[in-house]
């Protein structure tokens, strides 16, 4: 009884990681992103970002960028769709090198993945009677380290099918803590 059990447990362990890995978060698309580009970038980022989720509140595409010293503007980008590479480029980030958006993150501060940010962001006492139905998320340098962006939308109350912009939540990519709060859930009427 007891070794079905552990059985039981181990297979439900290896189908749960095969279907999550359909959806990577943002942390594991970094050791994705590895893969394609220099020894020189690896696990150098500067910058994540998400398109729009659609049916589902994780985004499944997402762009990484990389710190590349050989780069005409330092960085590298990957973009991924449900966890496969779409494309790599070297984008111009003008702007971003006269900011703090060209440096690189420091690992050790990157504790609180995308999934937890969206779950800190979606459970805000504001939106409890609300039925949120997509994000898109932003890792920046904030300044007290990094952060999460995490904007949503919510369903409409009035034609359920769309879509209201409602704000955005700040959320520490260190210690889960809300940095920063911008929400209008009076946008669903």
């Amino acid at each position: 009884m007891k070794r079905n059990l552990l059985v039981l447990l181990a297979l439900a362990a290896v189908v749960s990681r095969a279907f999550a890995s359909d959806n990577p978060t943002a942390f594991e698309l970094i050791k994705l992103g590895d893969k394609y580009i220099g020894e020189q970038s690896k696990d150098k980022v500067v910058q994540i970002r998400s398109e729009k989720s659609v049916a589902s509140l994780m985004p499944n595409i997402w762009h990484v960028v990389y710190y590349d010293p050989d780069a005409n503007f330092k960085s590298v980008e990957i973009k991924f769709g449900a966890g496969q590479k779409m494309d790599v480029s070297h984008p111009w980030r003008v702007l971003e090198m006269g900011s703090d958006a060209h440096k690189t993150f420091d690992n050790a501060k990157l504790k609180i993945d995308s999934d937890k940010a969206i779950k800190t962001a979606t459970t805000q006492p504001l939106l409890s009677n609300l039925t949120i139905k997509a994000t898109q998320l932003w890792l920046l340098h904030g300044d007290n380290g990094p952060e999460w962006k995490v904007e949503l939308w919510a369903a409409k109350l009035k034609n359920p099918n769309d879509n209201a912009d409602i704000g955005a939540v700040w959320i520490s990519a260190e210690d889960n803590s809300v940095i920063k709060s911008d929400l209008h859930p009076g946008n669903v009427d």
